[in-house]
């Protein structure tokens, strides 16, 4: 993004992140979703966390419930995208496979990245893996995009 520099999109992303982890910005879904998570590597359209599954999170069987981690995976996603272009972007398209399911108070490692950037549009990949042992418990494949009129030339916006 024209202004704005990779170094404020990222501490934009990672301050992001942290206030959500934390209650303090955000809607009470994402704020309950992403409690306690900690960021541990971070750079320009790529980002790394560990996060030790909540009890707030818990289905009735006392795993991670299935749509409270679609909404980390699409939060984690967002943030490498933010971290890219300094923008928070809508995602267009989600597509999860779970592999696995997590159980409460299991501690879980989140990797983000930007795999591609087309027009108004920016994919990535969030991957759910158990922290001791690497085995993947979800993958999820996103496009997410800004409304940015600025982005969309005259003629495709009459087919938006």
């Amino acid at each position: 993004m024209e202004g704005h520099s990779s170094v404020e999109s990222l501490k934009t992303s990672l301050k992001w992140l942290e206030g959500l982890s934390k209650g303090m910005i955000g809607e009470e879904l994402e704020t309950i979703t992403m409690e306690g998570l900690k960021v541990v590597q971070a750079q320009k359209g790529f980002i790394r966390c560990h996060f030790l599954v909540p009890n707030s999170v818990a289905d009735k069987e006392g795993n991670w419930h299935v749509g409270a981690m679609a909404t980390l995976i699409d939060t984690i996603g967002a943030a490498a995208v933010l971290s890219l272009i300094g923008l928070i972007n809508i995602s267009v398209q989600l597509n999860i496979s779970y592999y696995s399911t997590p159980k409460i108070q299991e501690e879980v490692e989140i990797e983000a990245k930007v795999m591609a950037e087309k027009e108004i549009l920016t994919s990535v990949v969030v991957e759910v893996r158990q922290r001791d042992n690497g085995k993947l418990i979800a993958l999820g494949k996103q496009w997410m995009t800004t409304w940015s009129t600025s982005k969309i030339k005259l003629s495709e916006k009459s087919k938006l």
